[in-house]
């Protein structure tokens, strides 16, 4: 059998579903750039049918993004195929259409209220649909860990008999333990007739805590596809960590018997950092890996070790996936040439317009700042390039606090118009801190009062002098979580603009 699993990348779809971490079209764009430098072998850009930003980017990524294969999510319907079809089309021979059903015995009876023959019809239905579209046709039967095995044979038999090239079987409700699920992969590719003509791919939720263990279970029974996402983002507790399973077969390659993937290891580090700024989801420190203390050691034994040999107590080489990669920073002297080199070093793909807006917020940055690193760099991108339609944007904030003051904020914010110079409006609110008294400032001059859900802060570079990147969820009604992201050198100027952010994108939404 061959060695080589795929990396399937579903960041962008599955990933995205989690509860705040949506992004907009120029957002996923740069996600599915590095995925691509990244080397996964498929993105799975979306759910074309769901909505027009869905379709959008599907079809966006399909056309910009050339090497990985990009797969558009379908259920097995009509409608839902057709548009998978159209978003993808500009991928070409790259493009990949992925249809699903649910299968088991609670899926059937009370989300369909279906026959096992019923099913069975739409499963074929569908497949057979999206081969009139691509070549490419993945199939998964929903909920297939809780799926009784006979009739989960049943089924894949018949998809593959209808034309699918993989068969996927998720463990969708993340209920399975990695012996049930390596063998519920050992029986269905040895009982479904045409299983040694596709590839079988492995989908695993975390609900458990067993995704990664679960996902290399399937590897060794026969899987050559693993689906996930990166830093484990997704519903409920979120999907496999694709960089724990990609770093276990690649560090313990003696006991997986030589199963390899094509993935740059070095870009490991920067693809986890550009997701999680990109969907507002901070990385925990202990996360395996990619967090801050995967290669920290504490204990002075464990220092003593490393000293002397690496290997004492690191299993995993950290300069190869990406860590302490870094290059010589900027400073307020450099120029546009300098900036415009580097970043284009960085991966980024910036318009004149984006450039020059950089540029000055570099300035500014870099009178505050000894130097500008690249963590600097990235993160002033990424408040442009997150940006939504500014319907309005900050112009001054100023606070006053202490602990004996009631604190109160200033703030300024334009509201652009076109053909005219805009509208600028000044007032002034005082909190139970600085941060609450900017924000209800901003409340009261939007009109759009937003209900504080979550709020990060976390230097970006170290030094007194770092860059601060706030986070912040907010509910604007009706239960939609609403990310906003800002930066500044100070605390309660990138708090203002985070708000400010998903202030914007709430109106920009509605």
């Amino acid at each position: 059998m061959n060695n080589h699993v795929r990396i399937f990348d579903t960041t962008l779809r599955d990933g995205e579903q989690c509860p705040g971490a949506s992004m907009n079209l120029r957002e996923k764009l740069e996600v599915a750039r590095q995925l691509a430098r990244l080397r996964v072998d498929v993105i799975e850009a979306g759910f074309p049918v769901i909505s027009d930003g869905d379709f959008e980017a599907v079809k966006t990524i399909a056309t910009k993004i050339h090497g990985p294969i990009i797969a558009g999510l379908a259920r097995c319907l009509p409608k839902d195929i057709d548009a998978a079809a159209a978003a993808v089309k500009p991928a070409g021979k790259k493009a990949r259409i992925h249809v699903f059903l649910g299968t088991s015995k609670i899926h059937r009876e009370f989300k369909f209220g279906k026959a096992q023959s019923e099913i069975l019809r739409l499963a074929v239905e569908g497949v057979q649909r999206a081969r009139k579209h691509v070549k490419d046709v993945e199939f998964s039967p929903e909920d297939a860990s809780r799926t009784e095995l006979d009739f989960l044979t049943k089924i894949v038999e018949a998809a593959i008999s209808a034309g699918a090239t993989t068969i996927n079987m998720p463990d969708t409700v993340g209920y399975a333990t990695p012996e049930q699920y390596g063998h519920m992969f050992a029986h269905v590719i040895a009982n479904a007739k045409g299983a040694r003509n596709v590839i079988f791919s492995a989908h695993c939720h975390n609900d458990l805590g067993l995704a990664a263990a679960n996902s290399l279970a399937a590897v060794q029974n026969g899987a050559r596809q693993v689906e996930g996402t990166i830093n484990g983002i997704g519903e409920r507790a979120g999907n496999v960590a694709l960089e724990e399973v990609i770093m276990a077969m690649q560090t313990r390659a003696d006991y997986y018997k030589g199963l390899r993937t094509g993935i740059q290891m070095r870009e490991i580090v920067k693809t986890s950092r550009l997701v999680s700024r990109m969907c507002g989801f901070l990385v925990q420190r202990n996360k395996a890996i990619v967090g801050e203390n995967a290669f920290a050691h504490g204990a002075g034994i464990h220092q003593d070790g490393i000293l002397k040999k690496r290997e004492t107590y690191e299993i995993m080489d950290p300069v190869k996936i990406g860590w302490g990669v870094t290059e010589l920073p900027l400073t307020k002297h450099s120029g546009r040439h300098a900036l415009a080199i580097r970043l284009k070093h960085m991966g980024y793909q910036l318009t004149g317009a984006e450039m020059e807006a950089v540029f000055t917020r570099f300035k500014t940055i870099g009178d505050k700042k000894k130097f500008v690193y690249d963590d600097d760099l990235a993160t002033l991108v990424d408040d442009r390039i997150s940006d939504v339609r500014e319907i309005w944007s900050l112009d001054y904030i100023s606070v006053s606090t202490g602990n004996q003051t009631v604190p109160t904020a200033t703030v300024r914010l334009k509201k652009p118009r076109e053909g005219a110079k805009g509208e600028v409006i000044q007032d002034a609110c005082t909190g139970d801190g600085p941060v609450d008294a900017a924000l209800k400032t901003i409340d009261r001059i939007t009109g759009k009062r937003g209900k504080l859900m979550d709020y990060q802060l976390r230097a970006v570079t170290q030094g007194k002098d770092a860059i601060g990147e706030v986070t912040i969820k907010a509910d604007f009604g009706k239960g939609r979580i609403v990310t906003g992201k800002g930066s500044s050198t100070d605390v309660i100027e990138a708090s203002a603009r985070a708000y400010l952010n998903a202030v914007n994108r709430a109106l920009t939404q509605k």
